[in-house]
């Protein structure tokens, strides 16, 4: 699985080759690790389907915080990989998102920081796009970096803390529950961290607007 490609991100092939993959956890853990960062960074990088799949994989295979920080790993490497790539000429990729692209540039160059914890938090564009048009507006790649690690951190925690507990779901012939994520309890908070980030715009543009406003 570690090895494969898009069929392997599903909870049947991670269900069957379950036992196999902690056998190899255990004899080497540190290959292991560096083998699912690099995994994760390849799947986040060409926008292959399964990251929430690839995500329970971690919590499942090195528990909660080595798997979060491994899952986090991955996914701001390969972010910051497309970020790259569309410096470099790969950027016309993003016309594809048509209205939405435009929409997204005019938001970055408003506010970059603020306007991708918020994306990252609650992921209403594709994350591909996001990364191509942050690249497209010129944002600084540290504070590109940053606002995709502290961003994906909430949800990232949800489907590792889900893989924790994936042994006992496997035990019961059942699949793990990929809606926890949209469920009050959990979305509530996410939606309330996000409206906390997008404070410090809302006000600045209520500034600007007063200022503006005639004497």
């Amino acid at each position: 699985m570690l090895l494969g490609g898009r069929h392997f991100l599903t909870f049947a092939a991670l269900a069957e080759n379950s036992e196999w993959l902690r056998g190899l956890v255990a004899r080497s853990s540190v290959a292991a690790a560096l083998c699912f960062i690099a995994v994760y960074a390849g799947q986040t990088a060409v926008s292959v389907p399964g990251g929430a799949i690839l995500t329970i994989a971690g919590g499942y295979l090195f528990g909660l915080w080595p798997g979060l920080l491994y899952v986090l790993m991955g996914a701001t490497i390969g972010a910051t990989a497309i970020f790259l790539a569309a410096r470099a000429g790969l950027g016309d990729l993003a016309r594809r998102g048509g209205v939405r692209a435009d929409r997204l540039k005019a938001g970055f160059r408003a506010d970059a920081f603020n306007y991708l914890m918020v994306l990252r938090l609650i992921p209403v564009f594709p994350f591909w796009l996001v990364n191509l048009v942050a690249a497209l507006a010129g944002m600084r790649l540290a504070t590109y970096v940053l606002g995709t690690f502290l961003g994906i951190i909430p949800g990232s925690f949800v489907f590792v803390s889900l893989g924790t507990g994936l042994g006992d779901i496997v035990a019961a012939g059942r699949a793990p529950d990929l809606g926890i994520v949209f469920r009050p309890g959990v979305m509530l908070p996410i939606v309330g961290l996000a409206a906390l980030v997008l404070l410090p715009v809302l006000y600045r543009r209520w500034q600007v607007g007063r200022d503006g406003q005639p004497e």
